[in-house]
């Protein structure tokens, strides 16, 4: 039974790596019934936080993340485009981001301790449309999650290229951005209690994206 249990959250574990970014390959991407899209506002920079629990699963098995961010510090990176950079009259808008954080993780399964590190050139996207389609993209081998204790393993996400978590968009105040079981593919390696190759799990989470630029406003995705 330790031993099932053990691999159930292994195999649960892929999932933490896509975080943020948060499976497959098409999350904003071009759809029929989106027009223009356009961010707001211009040049204004934002934060993502994570609201309640990032779940990762795999079968019966759960692991929750309690704490999970992106924030602006230098360069482009969380900023919305300037115009006219920030509306795309062919649909999806992307903005470049910092790499999330991902801390406070936990599973009801003892005797194994995760730690996580992200990397690389991290992206939101979105495309105006009913609902607002978004999209969270990670690097190859952007997340790499590392499991302690009863087993050893390492678990890198996206491992053949850069992977787009699916999610919408719903504008508010706060906006957010809203994923739910999102498959995310992995490959695992290490010893006998790891499920050694590739691996797919799913990922939920829910992340307020605010303006850092002016508390006052809001990030918005419209026409």
């Amino acid at each position: 039974m330790a031993l099932r249990s053990s691999r159930a959250l292994f195999l649960l574990a892929p999932a933490a790596a896509a975080t943020l970014v948060l499976g497959g390959t098409a999350g904003a991407s071009a759809r029929p019934d989106a027009g223009p899209t356009t961010i707001s506002p211009a040049g204004h920079s934002f934060a993502a936080q994570l609201t309640g629990q990032a779940t990762f699963k795999a079968g019966s098995t759960t692991m929750t993340c309690t704490v999970s961010a992106s924030v602006p510090t230098t360069g482009a990176n969380n900023q919305v485009p300037a115009a006219p950079g920030n509306h795309n009259d062919a649909g999806v808008v992307s903005v470049p981001i910092n790499p999330p954080t991902f801390s406070g993780c936990s599973t009801s399964i003892g005797g194994v301790s995760v730690t996580a590190s992200t990397q690389g050139a991290w992206s939101v996207s979105a495309q105006n449309g009913s609902p607002v389609a978004a999209g969270l993209t990670m690097p190859k081998g952007g997340f790499v999650l590392k499991t302690s204790g009863l087993a050893a393993c390492t678990i890198t996400a996206s491992p053949t290229g850069p992977t787009t978590v699916a999610g919408t968009w719903t504008n508010g105040a706060p906006s957010s951005l809203a994923i739910t079981d999102a498959p995310v593919p992995a490959t695992v390696t290490g010893g006998f209690l790891c499920p050694t190759g590739n691996q797919t799990a799913t990922f939920s989470a829910t992340y307020h994206v605010t303006d850092t630029t002016d508390a006052a406003q809001r990030i918005t995705v419209t026409g």
